[in-house]
């Protein structure tokens, strides 16, 4: 199973644990990610908003480099994911789009490559019974809240992965770990992602409603699939904290890989004493 990867801006900077983490799970699982030559940013999350065909070319630039290399991309960031998806679904759709994005990136694209997220990849192509061979040191009952986000599973005619209003695979994964998924109200509520620089009053709101949310449903931690997410929910939380994972780390951590330690060093609020509690650390 080889894919182009799409590591995105974020994951070569605030969210560096997320990619090596990713990296490390997919290698155990036979998941070959040859990243992506001369990448560039996709444009999320403001290209959209402010150039319409920008926003396009962007995505589409990308989508002709994996297309070149014969290959499906695989995507660890959901706004990343969104802007990708949301390009190739119009292109398909408008033969008028690609020809304007030939133009306008000096290369012809068919938009061929499909696009997936690594959530999706692990859950629905490896498969969860896979996953389950791996783990070697289960997540001891650890309670957590799995958060999606805005972006990963919406629109659903676009990124066509999983329920929008009640998502289920994330919750799924973390149980094949031996960790338990609680059942809450927020898994898919705005953390106000793109406004962390610019409003932060609106985030500080945002993310202390859903932490008030997950820990009324017993959580223990917050588990995400979104660079953007976690870094709002981790750096932004009030007093009482709970500690917020990349689903890749709690796998890393299942499956006994090299890493968990350093992954877990770049958190804001520290993860140790919650897993040495529940004697993972």
């Amino acid at each position: 199973m080889k894919y182009a990867y799409y590591p995105g801006c974020s994951l070569e900077s605030t969210a560096r644990e997320y990619d090596l983490s990713a990296q490390a799970v997919c290698q155990s699982l036979g998941i070959e990610l040859k990243e992506m030559h001369d990448w560039s940013c996709c444009g999320a999350s403001s290209g959209h908003s402010t150039n319409y065909m920008l926003s396009h070319a962007l995505a589409a630039r990308n989508l002709a480099i994996a297309e070149k290399e014969g290959l499906d991309i695989a995507v660890a960031c959901p706004a990343c994911f969104l802007r990708l998806k949301h390009t190739r679904h119009a292109m398909m759709n408008s033969d008028e789009l690609k020809a304007q994005m030939a133009e306008s990136i000096g290369s012809r694209c068919e938009a061929t490559s499909d696009i997936s997220h690594l959530l999706d990849i692990v859950c629905n192509k490896v498969g969860i019974d896979t996953v389950k061979t791996k783990v070697t040191k289960p997540l001891s009952r650890l309670k957590v809240a799995s958060y999606y986000g805005c972006f990963l599973v919406r629109p659903p005619k676009v990124v066509t992965f999983d329920d929008p209003e009640n998502p289920q695979s994330m919750d799924i994964l973390m149980d094949s770990l031996g960790a338990d998924a609680v059942d809450w109200s927020g898994k898919v509520d705005c953390c106000g992602g793109s406004l962390a620089l610019t409003r932060r009053d609106i985030v500080i709101k945002l993310v202390g409603e859903l932490m008030n949310v997950a820990k009324g449903a017993g959580a223990e931690a917050i588990v995400t699939a979104c660079p953007l997410c976690q870094a709002n929910l981790d750096s932004r939380q009030g007093k009482d904290t709970l500690p917020v994972f990349y689903f890749t780390e709690l796998m890393g951590l299942a499956m006994g890989l090299q890493g968990p330690k350093s992954w877990f060093k770049k958190h804001l609020v520290n993860p140790s004493g919650l897993l040495k509690s529940h004697g993972l650390l």
